[in-house]
């Protein structure tokens, strides 16, 4: 009986105590540990920026004056072939066409003659030569063969200039090349049409040399100035080489010209929007645009810290290619986070 009782003594005293003292006290439940990386963050480097963002504006994409070539027939004639047709991309002495030329015949015809004088001229000098020496003729006679000499290697030579500058062979045949490497904007004529010397069949747009003609709005037009930047979507960059002195009234714009050189898929008459950079401030920096992130409205980056990664609030100026500008909050040199972003969020928030 007396073990009994203290059994039940035992099970009734916590509810004893409740009584007396309130409600049973209960234990907090330990916080929610933080959710664990699938994998370890790579990280980037904050660089030191010497340019920023100023805006992105529309382009078209333009030819300078030099950029464009026509091709022209350097003697009349009928077209045998044509070798190339528009928007083919053509190499620095590439065939364009071939043409049947009456003209080139008679220079070749010429250029035999020529050859034939030649050979003669050399043995007359020869053989003049040869007798002045044995005292059977004068002096001067020998002095005249060698002047009718350098007469027919001067009338040879020519020949040959004649001839190779309109690409033509002894045959008569004109071989029309392209004289830079580029792009075939107007093939103007088709095979068996005539051609004279005047006529341009062909025109060909350098590859390696486009402008662009950007449309400034009003709040650029005092900022932006010449030797200024600008990247393409792509990350090609060119340079501002002028800029209109005022504002154009029908598009309430200011009309830029830059350069840019060869891109890859750019052709005259594309339009696009170009990113212009300006001069960054003292102690910005870029870091990949993939480290910036943002929680509770304020953008951050995740530096490493120890074995981990801390939050870190930034300010930042702006994205171009893939980089993003950093204006204050973040050091160069500093290792930030770029990938396992949304999981170092929600760690964070935690």
């Amino acid at each position: 009986m007396v073990h009994s009782r203290l059994i039940l003594g035992a099970a009734w005293l916590p509810l004893v105590l409740a009584g007396c003292g309130g409600e049973p006290q209960v234990a907090p439940d330990p916080p929610a540990p933080a959710p664990a990386l699938s994998s370890v963050p790579k990280t980037a480097v904050a660089e030191a920026a010497g340019e920023m963002p100023l805006g992105t504006v529309p382009a078209t994409v333009t030819l300078p004056p030099a950029a464009r070539v026509a091709v022209t027939a350097p003697f009349s004639g009928a077209v045998r072939k044509v070798h190339v047709i528009e928007g083919q991309e053509v190499r620095a002495g590439e065939l364009l066409a071939t043409i049947v030329s009456r003209e080139a015949l008679a220079l070749a015809a010429d250029r035999a003659r020529a050859d034939a004088e030649l050979a003669l001229a050399r043995a007359n000098a020869a053989r003049i030569g040869q007798l002045a020496r044995e005292g059977v003729v004068a002096g001067a006679r020998a002095d005249e063969a060698q002047a009718q000499l350098r007469k027919a290697e001067v009338d040879r030579a020519e020949a040959d200039r004649i001839l190779a500058r309109g690409g033509a062979s002894a045959d008569g045949m004109v071989r029309l090349v392209a004289p830079i490497t580029g792009r075939v904007s107007r093939v103007a004529v088709e095979t068996g049409a005539p051609l004279d010397g005047m006529t341009a069949p062909f025109v060909i747009d350098a590859a390696d040399a486009y402008a662009l003609e950007l449309q400034l709005p009003a709040r650029l037009a005092g900022t932006v100035r010449p030797g200024m930047a600008v990247v393409l979507p792509d990350g090609a960059r060119g340079t501002i080489l002028s800029v209109a002195p005022g504002l154009d009234p029908a598009t309430r714009s200011v009309k830029a010209i830059a350069r840019i050189g060869a891109v890859p898929g750019l052709v005259a008459g594309r339009s696009l929007s170009v990113t212009i950079l300006g001069r960054a401030g003292d102690g910005a920096v870029t870091v990949p645009s993939a480290a910036v992130a943002r929680r509770e409205g304020q953008e951050i980056v995740f530096v490493r810290s120890g074995d981990g990664f801390r939050p870190v609030p930034v300010e930042t100026g702006g994205s171009v290619a893939g980089q993003t500008l950093i204006l204050r909050g973040l050091a160069a040199g500093t290792p930030v986070a770029i990938s396992n972003i949304p999981e170092l969020v929600a760690g964070a928030a935690g």
